[in-house]
């Protein structure tokens, strides 16, 4: 081909890309929003499309205050509402002149829409703000409570509805923006956001950031401390305090092997940066996606790479959730059951199909876990949620995750996975930085993968009924039936191999001892902790299923109960802690419990005391 024609041709096609852009983006703008029972936003009717914020960071107050400008697109409107609760509003502009506010009444949930006068051209708005003693997405975390034990540490966590409670937003996962931000922290400690991060300290303790893709207000976070960053590679590091640092890189070493392999799955990674900061053990979560900056609790760092499925997970999430998000919370599997399949993939690309079916069968086990616990709200194992009413942190479990899932393992299989793998990569092509729900999901998947292949499948059935449906996909592992083995030949004789399990990775532990029968002795538990330590497991995996069966079968040796109660005073995932207090509950050592969490209650985000607190029915 001639140079002059193979330019031409090239600017067709750049011309061509453009357009199709452009067209997309037209078509995500034109979009209505749909009704949200979790905001008081209208954004159909004024809309806030750029966050500037200005705050400081007072660790002797607790306290953030500053402003919140926002450029906004007013479609006619007198008035736009944002979502505010328990913030003290102090004064509120538009287009640079004072206005009238009103903060209306309050809900528990939802806290209070925040409605401002605006005019027909107003530009931008700005709120002069205070946070309060009260604010649920921030937790305040004293030196001791910290690894390094010399500065305090501040978090935010603002899924699902929380961020409301530390900025005046319209918070809405179908309402993205981009965003920049001015810091002020205390000189000895940096500042970090979901947003072009520094790697190391200034001088001034003024910080600023930069996101230049729309998110949505759940991912906007923040953390201070005296962290310090380590790189893995050009576009892939981790923070933490520095007597951590080490160890989290060493454990997080195979982070840009993780992109890689995901990109080669779905499409390029297109947040330039992936950085991962392990914060204190109060932390609620295993990990949280914040675009940029993936939040983490250090119960992963075990020491040998055995729980970086979690950061797989959340890497996953810059695709499904991130790049295409869930337009209400009531469509919330499509971010976490795609990511779960999205995460096995990844660990199935790197360590192999073994390890990721062992992780699949263990999601398998949950999921029969929480769909005996909600015999009684059948409704609520549904994939599509109806939570109107309530806070939608009641849908964050393993239906959305784990039945999510299976649902798409089961399509991938009746598919095949070259189909599959196409149609998801076009997906997140199609929907990159727009939001969707479960039914424009079925739209899709009808058109562009089960028509076109005429394929028949029980997508309603899956998504729109409770239970899980009779043509689930079968997960096997061959080395999770030779657990199986070992712990039923052990019940048996009271004898182990302890030969066979010396190659045994974590999740064939966490296997092992979560199936313990019923009735299993106390004698028997006694003799395994003597061979194995389980009480004193490194991994705190291993040791969360290892105590929970310890409390659900009133095993008290090897001073398991004071270690217990160690563990749920230190860690505040919240997964952890929940499981923990339940099996005291249906043990019937609910005084037992509560005498713990009188201490314990303080080292939680308020995420995890707002859960137990229901749980032990806390006053």
């Amino acid at each position: 081909m001639k140079k002059s024609a193979f330019l031409f041709l090239a600017i067709v096609i750049i011309l061509t890309s453009c357009q199709e852009k452009k067209q997309t983006e037209s078509e995500i703008a034109s979009k209505p929003y749909t009704e949200e029972p979790h905001s008081y936003a209208q954004p159909n009717d004024a809309i806030i499309k750029h966050l500037d914020l200005d705050i400081n960071v007072d660790f002797e107050s607790q306290l953030i205050s500053g402003t919140a400008t926002y450029d906004i697109k007013n479609n006619g409107s007198k008035t736009i509402i944002l979502d505010s609760k328990f913030l003290e509003i102090e004064r509120v502009t538009q287009n640079g002149e004072t206005t009238e506010f009103e903060l209306g009444e309050f809900d528990e949930s939802l806290g209070q829409p925040l409605t401002i006068q605006i005019k027909d051209d107003t530009k931008q708005i700005a709120i002069t703000y205070s946070t309060t003693a009260k604010t649920e997405a921030l937790q305040w975390l004293t030196a001791q409570q910290t690894a390094d034990k010399a500065h305090p540490f501040l978090f935010t966590q603002g899924q699902a509805i929380l961020t409301r409670t530390w900025i005046p937003i319209q918070d809405s996962p179908q309402i993205r923006i981009t965003y920049d931000a001015t810091v002020k922290v205390p000189q000895e400690l940096m500042a970090v956001m979901s947003a072009e991060n520094p790697k190391e300290k200034n001088k001034n303790g003024v910080y600023n950031f930069k996101m230049v893709q729309p998110i949505p207000a759940y991912l906007i976070a923040l953390a201070v401390g005296d962290i310090e960053y380590k790189e893995i590679s050009e576009r892939t590091g981790v923070y933490a305090e520095k007597s951590m640092l080490a160890k989290v890189h060493e454990e997080f070493s195979d982070m840009e092997k993780m992109v890689v392999a995901a990109e080669n799955l779905y499409g390029d990674y297109d947040w330039e940066q992936f950085d991962v900061i392990v914060l204190p053990p109060s932390f609620p979560f295993g990990g949280m996606e914040n675009p940029r900056l993936t939040f983490a609790t250090p119960t992963v760092i075990a020491g040998d790479k055995s729980l970086t499925s979690l950061v797989a997970h959340e890497l996953a999430h810059s695709w499904s959730g991130n790049l295409v998000t869930n337009a209400t919370w009531n469509d919330f599997w499509l971010n976490e059951g795609f990511t779960v399949y999205f995460e096995i993939r990844i660990m199935e690309a790197l360590y192999g199909k073994d390890r990721a079916n062992m992780l699949a069968l263990i999601g398998r086990q949950d999921l029969e876990d929480e769909i005996e616990g909600m015999k009684e709200t059948p409704n609520d194992t549904k994939l599509k949620l109806d939570l109107k009413g309530r806070n939608p942190d009641d849908g964050m479990n393993s239906i959305a995750y784990d039945k999510g899932y299976l649902f798409l393992r089961t399509l991938e299989e009746k598919v095949g996975r070259d189909n599959m793998d196409t149609f998801l990569k076009s997906y997140f092509k199609k929907n990159a930085f727009s939001t969707t729900n479960t039914e424009d999901f079925i739209t899709y998947l009808n058109e562009n993968l089960l028509e076109k292949n005429n394929i028949t499948f029980n997508t309603e059935e899956w998504i729109y009924q409770p239970g899980i449906p009779d043509n689930a996909a079968v997960i096997q592992s061959d080395a999770f039936t030779n657990v199986e083995k070992t712990l039923n030949d052990f019940i048996a004789t009271n004898e182990i191999d302890v030969a066979a399990t010396a190659n045994w990775t974590p999740q064939e532990w966490v296997h092992f001892i979560r199936n313990f029968p019923t009735d299993i002795s106390a004698a028997q538990m006694q003799q395994l902790d003597n061979i194995f330590d389980f009480t004193n497991s490194t991994n705190s995996y291993i040791t969360m299923v290892w105590y929970e069966q310890s409390i659900l079968n009133n095993y008290h040796d090897n001073n398991v109960d004071t270690k217990i109660a160690e563990f749920l005073n230190t860690v505040g995932r919240r997964w952890y802690v929940t499981t923990l207090f339940s099996a005291f509950a249906k043990a019937e050592r609910i005084e037992e419990a509560k005498e713990i969490y009188k201490t314990a209650r303080g080292n939680y985000h308020s995420v995890t005391a707002n859960t137990v607190d229901e749980l032990l029915r806390m006053d």
